[in-house]
């Protein structure tokens, strides 16, 4: 009995130890101190100075010397980059520029003027390397927008593009604030359609690849397309909704390789119910363009900055100009009144009727005072089948309203629509649409309310406030005539 109960107590004694054992180093791995992982930009604010952090980026630059090493990372989430200082022996061949690292060390202050703060290295890990002599940017260069738009894989390493994406993301981010901080809805409306909104025909059609696939068969029973436009599907929902928006792709077929042409591009479109007046429309363009261009200009300002000094150097004081001054209105049949008394200036000649070209519109912005203008009513035949009928014989012209900007003409386009059915059934008529637009024809038979919207391409907004004059050089992935890379 005695030496059972010696066994017990061993046994127990034994299984205390053991899990004094497991608690003592769960204890210690608690206490052990942990590296905190920061992004470059919450760094160089000087979040968690003094503390152990991990930093993970790409290298900007290298500096060794005798008894320290120099780098600097960044990680896309700011211009600056962050200074790392280590000892020599943290140096590493495979240390180059472009390679990718993890830094772990204290953050603390920088005794230098130009850089807040600066990371102490106890560690360097080389992540991902990359040979310097055949990478295409080099450490000192400058390099163009027109060389780096040839490597689109590789752009966004660089200063100049990475500063576009984080002002695109910001501004794509102020105008869906600005949407929704004023009640409007945001419709996703589909990129496949049957619709030819605008009534060019420049469609990129939508067909299935694979053996399944029979040549003379539609996949989705009639013809189908990438959308040139949402507009058409936020009518439909302008009918149960006063207000509401959308934000996404476009595509043209445009056989074009100029500056001003992408066959895919962002569009920012809204509809608004109730609204028998212009002027509600070009309140929300103006408001829209004054409260997204604030906000970006406040929270991207180094990024923004490096725009107007070094790619468009004084294009700050126009966009200051232009968020400064009202934008004025003028009628298309003032426009050509304009143009006319200059038109020797003009390449293309102008009269009432001619559809504006880039040369007139950006010579209409000079003309009053190189600010946002719009331009109102213009002729009934240059605009879709759904643009309101002034009934203004004998001009005849259409409740319709472009915003021209300094530097890219067009940005908005945008109209009061037609609710009156009668006069939009024999428009539809005229242009031989009227069986293909049955149910647009049913929006103004139940329940139709006077309304209007607009359309803003993303794009051009970023060319207007940064001064870019190639539209190729304001998108992540150009896409256009003859050239689809990746």
């Amino acid at each position: 009995m005695f030496q059972a109960a010696v066994q017990r107590f061993s046994v127990s004694a034994a299984a205390e130890s053991v899990c004094r054992a497991i608690f003592l180093v769960g204890f210690r791995r608690y206490c052990k101190k942990t590296s905190t992982k920061l992004r470059v930009s919450e760094a160089l604010s000087g979040a968690q100075l003094g503390s152990d952090v991990k930093v993970q980026g790409w290298v900007r630059s290298v500096r060794p010397q005798k008894d320290n090493l120099f780098l600097h990372v960044n990680d896309g989430s700011s211009l600056q980059s962050l200074q790392i200082v280590a000892g020599a022996k943290l140096n590493d061949p495979l240390l180059t520029f472009g390679s990718a690292v993890e830094v772990t060390g204290v953050l603390k202050k920088s005794p230098h003027q130009k850089q807040p703060v600066e990371l102490e290295a106890e560690q360097i890990r080389v992540v991902g390397e990359c040979n310097p002599i055949d990478f295409p940017f080099k450490i000192k260069e400058r390099h163009s927008l027109e060389y780096i738009r040839k490597l689109p894989h590789l752009r966004c390493r660089t200063n100049a593009f990475s500063s576009l994406l984080r002002v695109r993301s910001e501004a794509t981010a102020a105008i869906h604030s600005y949407f929704k901080d004023n009640g409007f809805v945001q419709i996703h409306t589909p990129i496949i359609t049957s619709n030819d909104c605008e009534g060019a025909g420049e469609l990129f059609r939508v067909e299935p690849s694979g053996p399944d696939y029979v040549d003379d068969e539609d996949f989705f029973s009639v013809p189908a397309f990438l959308t040139v436009s949402g507009q058409l599907h936020l009518e439909v929902i302008s009918g149960a909704f006063s207000k509401v928006y959308t934000f996404g792709p476009s595509f043209r077929a445009e056989n074009s390789q100029t500056r001003r042409h992408l066959a895919e591009f962002f569009m920012v479109e809204a509809e608004i119910s109730f609204t028998e007046s212009l002027e509600d429309l070009t309140r929300v363009m103006e408001d829209m363009f004054r409260s997204a261009t604030e906000h970006v200009l406040a929270h991207c300002v180094e990024d923004v900055d490096l725009f107007h000094r070094h790619v468009t150097p004084g294009h700050r004081d126009t966009v200051e100009a232009m968020l400064n001054k009202s934008f004025p209105v003028i009628t298309y049949t003032e426009a050509i009144e304009i143009l006319h008394r200059h038109s020797e200036k003009f390449t293309f000649p102008t009269h009432w009727g001619c559809d504006l070209k880039t040369e007139h519109e950006k010579y209409l912005v000079k003309h009053c005072g190189n600010v946002p203008v719009f331009v109102t009513d213009y002729p009934y035949d240059l605009k879709p089948f759904y643009a309101r009928d002034n009934q203004d014989h004998p001009k005849h012209t259409a409740a319709a309203v472009d915003l021209l900007v300094p530097g890219v003409g067009e940005l908005c386009g945008g109209s009061l629509r037609e609710e009156r059915l009668n006069l939009l059934m024999a428009r539809l008529k005229q242009v031989g649409l009227e069986d293909t637009y049955s149910w647009y024809l049913d929006l103004r038979r139940f329940g139709s309310v006077p309304h209007g919207g607009f359309g803003l391409g993303f794009e051009r907004y970023l060319q207007c406030i940064l001064g870019v004059d190639n539209i190729k050089d304001v998108i992540p992935f150009p896409r256009f005539s003859h050239s689809c890379l990746l």
